[in-house]
């Protein structure tokens, strides 16, 4: 199977086994594990914060922000596609009380203009704006980029309304290596930030959230609370240094898969695609006629599975057990199913 559905469906390397297998190991939960330890102050400096804690998910790093920035009533401002909308269970208003005020941006960014349009002052009648979320890389904003002066725009506009800005780095790295910026200039100006290493960094596991340590301290009490403090965590941690070490840079590799993907794709009828906006490892597509989950289900019958976004959107992620032939492969098993259900009808 060429598995094409996410980037989280990498696998270890043998050689990052390797080096889970040779961890050193403590108790996580009282700060005793080296190799969590270790990870944390890395991160923590790679992003230019205080402090660092590492977590199972990203969807723990979003949402221990939005408990430890926000009270119960506030407006987080957001993209529409943002994965606190679609991806995390209702977990913003379920864990936080929040009000997620979603804008309608472009792939995934939206401008500082339409965050000040949207930006709330508390009154006796109205809950006030806390917080504004980035993603960047965006998701279903199809792997679009911000720049980095969108970003610090943003950034001093939520500090001039007396609020806080998160950093939802799920795709952090990939962006790193496409746009050639260090992680602390992205993350410079926002109060928290997160990079995940079970995406294209190709750890099992785990992603690290950075910010004041005042900040972290807080965290720490409600990843304890929510059931996220571990033990001999370091075997995991080992793999997210890892790939630090050796998966950061060949993430340029995705991304040129991601562009021949693409521009194969193009070439095929009843596809409709754009390869100039596929900046870096997502590609989305949509059919010109007929049903996403029944392509679908053809495409995984020919041996590549793909996820299905929309009535007719689907995508496809390339990742570290994406190799060129099997980019190849993908684009004629494509072809066979576009052109056996022509041949049906």
């Amino acid at each position: 199977m060429i598995d094409l559905f996410s980037d989280t469906k990498t696998r270890p390397t043998a050689q990052m086994r390797a080096a889970m297998m040779e961890a050193e190991v403590g108790d996580e939960q009282m700060g005793e594990d080296p190799s969590v330890n270790a990870l944390c102050e890395r991160v923590a400096d790679m992003l230019g914060k205080e402090s660092a804690v590492f977590l199972p998910s990203g969807c723990m790093a979003n949402e221990l922000a939005i408990k430890v920035l926000c009270r119960p009533g506030d407006d987080v401002v957001c993209e529409r596609s943002s994965h606190i909308v679609h991806y995390e269970a209702g977990a913003p208003a379920a864990l936080s009380g929040v009000t997620l005020m979603t804008i309608d941006g472009d792939r995934g960014r939206y401008s500082v203009e339409q965050a000040r349009a949207v930006m709330r002052k508390a009154s006796f009648a109205s809950p006030g704006t806390r917080m504004i979320c980035c993603e960047q890389t965006t998701n279903i904003g199809g792997g679009a980029l911000w720049e980095l002066d969108d970003l610090r725009a943003l950034t001093e506009l939520a500090h001039a309304h007396a609020a806080f800005a998160h950093l939802d780095g799920a795709r952090l790295m990939n962006a790193v290596v496409a746009q050639d910026v260090a992680p602390s200039e992205f993350a410079y100006g926002f109060d928290s930030a997160w990079i995940d290493f079970s995406k294209g960094l190709g750890a099992p596991v785990g992603s690290v959230l950075a910010g004041s340590r005042d900040f972290i301290d807080e965290a720490w009490f409600y990843k304890k609370q929510w059931g996220g403090a571990m033990r001999q965590a370091g075997i995991l941690a080992a793999a997210c240094s890892f790939a630090l070490d050796h998966h950061v840079d060949r993430l340029a590799d995705d991304h040129a898969n991601a562009r021949r993907l693409a521009e194969g794709l193009a070439e095929l009828p009843g596809l409709l695609i754009d390869p100039s906006l596929v900046d870096t490892n997502l590609v989305f597509f949509e059919l010109a006629e007929g049903d996403a989950n029944a392509f679908a289900a053809a495409l995984q019958s020919h041996g590549v599975r793909v996820s299905v976004v929309g009535p007719r959107r689907l995508r496809a992620v390339t990742h570290l057990d994406i190799s060129v032939d099997d980019i190849d492969a993908a684009v004629a098993a494509f072809e066979q199913v576009i052109f056996s259900t022509s041949d049906s009808e």
